[in-house]
């Protein structure tokens, strides 16, 4: 089966997200009562830049990590093993709606930029039985910092992802998801711009030629192109807040 262009896309780049090292150890910094050797998953881990970030951070951590594009995970196996964490990381190809481990088995479920794959409110609720009793959920999803956002990024918005929400709209369907909010920040411009789409520009610049007459490749570029371009008129507006959910019960 032929890869999907956006894993192409996406490919030898440090994320495959907005995210930041400094962001990952602050919301780790937020749990509490964690056993020495808590069981971690990675859910939609990509490269796993914050799959070794958390390792380094928790030196008795075992972490599984998961992903569907075997080349993702190839490339944590060797950033693991090259940081010096690779015996305490199991990467594993599954698919992040249909994971394959039984009832209770991880105390933090760690999940930066993937849950919209499946949908906030299913990953919540599908993965819930995955943790213990007081396990933690933490993960970043889109937001709006605005409740009257411009023309332009609601549009763009209703394109690509209609179920985004206010951070307190967010909360709230935690909660009547069976989860304590222990506290939530929102990731800075940096870890979009910077850490993100400046790395997804060269590798569209890199791609563009090889892929001259591919439909598919031109539309995830001119996507691509698009969402940065929204992103720099409208950063102020929407971005990625981290959340730091705890299992009731």
């Amino acid at each position: 089966m032929e890869t999907p262009f956006v894993f192409t896309l996406h490919e030898n780049l440090p994320r495959q997200g907005p995210g930041s090292n400094a962001c990952t150890r602050k919301a780790f910094s937020m749990l509490a009562d964690l056993p020495a050797r808590p069981e971690i998953l990675d859910i939609g881990c990509g490269a796993g830049m914050q799959t070794v970030e958390l390792a380094r951070i928790c030196p008795g951590c075992h972490i599984t990590a998961v992903d569907v594009h075997q080349p993702f995970l190839d490339d944590l196996a060797r950033s693991a093993a090259s940081a010096g964490v690779g015996g305490r990381i199991v990467p594993l190809r599954a698919s992040m709606d249909d994971l394959p481990f039984p009832d209770a088995t991880f105390d933090v479920l760690w999940a930066e930029g993937s849950i919209f794959v499946v949908g906030f409110e299913k990953g919540l609720a599908s993965w819930k039985r995955l943790l213990r009793p007081g396990g933690y959920l933490c993960l970043t999803e889109s937001v709006w910092f605005t409740e009257t956002p411009s023309p332009e990024a609601a549009a763009f918005w209703n394109d690509c992802y209609p179920a985004i929400k206010t951070v307190r709209e967010t909360c709230a369907i935690a909660e009547d998801a069976g989860y304590e909010v222990v506290a939530t920040f929102p990731l800075p411009k940096s870890a979009w711009w910077e850490n993100y789409y400046v790395p997804v520009h060269t590798r569209i610049e890199d791609l563009r030629p090889k892929v001259a007459g591919n439909p598919e490749a031109k539309a995830q570029i001119e996507f691509a192109e698009r969402e940065a371009a929204v992103y720099r008129e409208h950063a102020d507006e929407y971005g990625y807040e981290f959340f730091i959910l705890r299992k009731n019960g």
